[in-house]
């Protein structure tokens, strides 16, 4: 079963495992077909967290291919640049490219296959072309003033002959289409040379890390491009920095709930702010589709964002093992009243006191500005108006998830290096990623810049096991959604007894009371956005709780991807989500 954000990713994937490739090959070959086919939600130069259990071990393991800073960035650097925030969009928020690095290892590590027999169908649509869905031609518009008059390389990928694309033309990206056999073709040299399968994958590695990938990066970055701050910069990025990272493996952070062990990535990420939140509701009375209780599931939601804006980054003293502890839960819980909270308000775990970063709200509430959601930030809604002349175009993430016959199963959530992040680089057909926009510039805070520092990614994919046996992997694009639509999923599917596609197809919602991720790291107290199917009485309770609610359109939030499996019978399921009409689910 495959299920993914785009239904030629899906498809891809399914023909990998009908060929007889596990899970792994199976994701690997359906993510580097979503690096092509969405382009404006992932690509190569991005970044990875993936977690996976294996059929014969069912040990559950993280993949960490979000790369770090790089040597040269440093908040000096930025102040010396006049810049107080890590731009959104250009060169210098450029991390070290994780995403294709991180599919390479892993398929050497855990699947079955050569490199070139996942990634060849992604190079395949990359040379002969792929049908523009319309979220793709809507990014390309909306990014047209900055691609003419700035980021040249990408007009000539994304304006075929000067021109706005129009959904369902063939899009081609021949430069990138050669990246992808360049790579196939270090791996060749060594197999035809009598090398091993791993030898061939290391040959490939070595070629993105040491080679024309990284040769190729370091010199584009020394020319100044045009990012949101309005000014030209070049970035950080070097060869030194390329060669010096790779990613690895590490345990997960765990939760049980409800005869259930919820598995996410660590404390670099937001991952475990999803963790929180099941340890708050989990001693309350949950109704999920009720006024009540998406009322108690949005105030855990803020008290539990607020403790990772407070305590979460890539450093060693987060203090782990209290905030997801029983104890710590239920003292947080009892913040939870019958009316919504205006207040960013998070714990102080061992009696230390939080520090917070300058927050920025966007201004007052304006509901008119909430009729539709943008991705992955609702806010969007109210800032992103007419074409984009510094590159601000909201930015996301794609997902797949898989699992095989033999049970092996994996959750994988790659982004970053939209067509929308930095100019594309001729040589190699893709942009760079700005996963460092995530960190802050201010000194102190956990989620501080430094080099070598993760800066705390969104990305959150998530696998559950029941009785050691993975059971179930899902996720979703949404940047600081994430980790409440997949909430919300979870509980449709464990507390009200929906199925996969019941669950992803319930009313959705989310908060945007706590900063974005995402520059310039705007937010709206009290603002809940929810699907206008809900029902007007569950909004007017809502309201009348002193929520302030922003009604989407009926089927806007959420593009939630899933697979299970019942280890008693072996029988998988997969579901996807309708929403835009592109997720897609496909199995046997």
């Amino acid at each position: 079963m495959v299920s993914s954000t785009h239904w030629i990713g899906s498809q891809v994937g399914m023909g990998v495992l009908e060929r007889g490739g596990n899970a792994f090959d199976a994701a690997a070959a359906a993510a580097f077909t979503l690096q092509v086919v969405e382009p404006h939600q992932n690509g190569p130069g991005g970044d990875l967290p993936l977690i996976f259990a294996r059929a014969d071990d069912k040990k559950p393991t993280v993949l960490c291919s979000q790369g770090p800073a790089p040597a040269a960035a440093t908040p000096e650097a930025f102040a010396e640049l006049g810049l107080d925030m890590v731009p959104g969009t250009g060169t210098l928020a450029a991390a070290i490219p994780g995403s294709t690095l991180g599919w390479m290892t892993f398929v050497r590590d855990h699947g079955t296959m050569s490199l070139s027999e996942v990634l060849s169908m992604a190079a395949s649509y990359a040379e002969h072309g792929f049908p523009a869905a319309a979220k793709v031609v809507e990014y390309i518009k909306r990014m047209e003033p900055l691609f003419r008059e700035h980021w040249g390389p990408s007009a000539d990928v994304y304006l075929p002959g000067g021109l706005v694309p129009v959904e369902g033309q063939l899009l081609v990206n021949k430069a990138l289409a050669r990246t992808y056999r360049r790579l196939m073709d270090a791996e060749d040299v060594v197999l035809l040379g009598g090398g091993t399968r791993s030898e061939g994958f290391d040959a490939a590695i070595r070629a993105w890390t040491e080679g024309f990938v990284a040769e190729a990066i370091a010199a584009f970055v020394k020319t100044p491009w045009r990012d949101s701050s309005g000014r030209d910069h070049a970035g950080f990025l070097s060869r030194e920095d390329m060669a010096s990272w790779r990613p690895h493996y590490e345990a997960p952070v765990t939760l049980e709930f409800r005869g259930h062990t919820v598995c996410k990535p660590g404390f670099w990420s937001q991952g475990p702010v999803f963790l929180q939140q099941l340890a708050l509701l989990d001693g309350m009375d949950v109704k999920p589709g009720t006024a009540d209780g998406i009322h108690k599931i949005v105030e855990a939601t803020k008290l539990a964002f607020a403790d990772r804006d407070a305590w979460y980054g890539d450093v060693a003293d987060v203090p782990s093992h209290i905030l997801l502890s029983a104890e710590y839960a239920a003292e947080r819980r009892n913040l939870i009243g019958g009316a919504a909270s205006m207040e960013i308000r998070p714990g102080r775990p061992g009696g230390r006191e939080a520090l917070l970063p300058e927050l920025r709200v966007t201004g007052d509430f304006d509901i008119r500005g909430l009729s539709g959601v943008g991705e992955p930030n609702a806010v969007a809604a109210l800032l992103d108006s007419g074409p984009a002349s510094n590159g601000e175009a909201r930015s996301d993430t794609v997902h797949v998830d898989v699992v095989d016959r033999w049970g092996n199963m994996v959750s994988a959530m790659p982004s970053g290096g939209w067509l929308h992040s930095s100019p594309v680089i001729p040589e190699l057909g893709f942009p760079l990623g700005t996963r460092l926009q995530m960190a802050w510039l201010e000194s102190g805070l956990p989620n501080t810049l430094r080099p070598g520092k993760r800066p705390r990614t969104t990305l959150s994919p998530t696998l559950v096991l029941k009785g050691g046996e993975p059971v179930l992997a899902f996720g979703t694009p949404g940047g600081d959604q994430q980790d409440q639509w997949q909430l919300h999923f979870l509980l449709n599917h464990l507390l009200a007894g929906m199925n996969l596609q019941e669950a992803i197809d319930a009313p959705s919602f989310h908060s945007t009371h706590f900063p974005s991720s995402f520059y310039p790291h705007e937010h709206q107290l009290g603002v809940v956005v929810i699907e206008r199917r809900i029902g007007a009485e569950i909004v007017r309770e809502l309201r009348a709780r002193g929520h302030h609610v922003g009604v989407a359109g009926d089927w806007e939030i959420g593009r939630m991807c899933a697979v299970s499996r019942d280890p008693a019978t072996g029988t998988v399921r997969g579901a996807a989500n309708p929403r835009g009409m592109q997720g897609y689910a496909v199995g046997r």
